[in-house]
């Protein structure tokens, strides 16, 4: 299959769907995002429609604070580095199957962002927001 870069919506969609089903089927972390967060999918997927867009194309559709969804479901089931490891693999594997040039090495560099930080102020903060 010829692969493409990532320029619209439609795009998007592909990529958080084809993520997702990953994930949500993942030994790792489908319990998380079905059993632990209780997902409610026709809700979250748009919402991460608008993140990704925003993050690849710029385009301002997402508002929202993602951390307090995480540090709420970290505190019923923390979160480890594996996780964030196993996130960032599908993710990208997702990306790779599908896609190529600048709009998805962007992608992964911003998935390799947003999972470094989330990882940096979930596991490695002390309540008040303070690195350990």
């Amino acid at each position: 299959m010829k692969r493409k870069d990532i320029h619209n919506r439609k795009d998007i969609e592909w990529l958080v769907n084809h993520f997702y089903e990953k994930v949500k089927g993942d030994q790792q972390l489908g319990h998380i995002f079905n059993d632990v967060a209780h997902v409610d999918w026709e809700k979250h997927l748009p919402r991460m429609y608008d993140f990704w867009e925003n993050i690849i194309l710029q385009t301002g559709q997402y508002t929202g604070n993602p951390m307090t969804a995480h540090f709420r479901i970290h505190a019923m089931f923390p979160f480890t580095r594996e996780a964030f490891q196993r996130w960032l693999g599908l993710f990208n594997e997702t990306l790779e199957h599908h896609f190529e040039g600048p709009n998805t090495e962007l992608a992964k560099q911003r998935a390799l962002s947003i999972a470094t930080v989330m990882e940096l102020k979930l596991l490695h903060t002390k309540e008040g927001g303070n690195l350990i």
